[in-house]
């Protein structure tokens, strides 16, 4: 098992300034999963649900992907990803819910079609993230 705070996975994500929202309604998960990702060398920024993650992304905080649960009360996360789209279109879009019908609909609002069922492997989400922000972040300073 990979150690959480690998010297090389803070190196590829201090270089490439990574920084995730989080959203989440179950505290209890969005602050796991939160710690997990600052472990592993991400700025993390944290919203309960869709309106709070909206007035994060509005206030100018550097956010380079999206990490949302779909079922949350108010604005959920299908919602909020059409926002992100229309409002902040090269912020990146990763998925997650307990529900697995919602992978057909979620899956075209995510970047390179990342949906995750929950429960789903913090390591695998957090490789793809690293992935997914290093190639934006290559094809922006190309």
């Amino acid at each position: 098992m990979k150690k959480h705070d690998d010297p090389i996975d803070r190196l590829e994500c201090e270089e490439a300034d990574c920084s995730i929202l989080v959203v989440e309604d179950d505290e209890l998960l969005r602050f796991t999963v939160a710690e997990y990702l600052h472990q592993r060398g991400f700025e993390v920024h944290e919203a309960a649900n869709g309106t709070e993650a909206v007035t994060v992304l509005q206030s100018g905080a550097p956010v380079d992907l999206v990490f949302s649960d779909i079922q949350m009360p108010g604005m959920n996360g299908l919602e909020l990803a059409r926002w992100v789209r229309a409002n902040r279109s090269e912020t990146l879009i990763f998925l997650t819910s307990g529900d697995s019908r919602w992978r057909e609909s979620a899956a075209p609002l995510c970047t390179d079609r990342s949906f995750f069922g929950k429960p789903y492997d913090n390591d695998l989400i957090a490789s793809k993230m690293q992935r997914a922000v290093a190639a934006a972040h290559e094809v922006h300073t190309s």
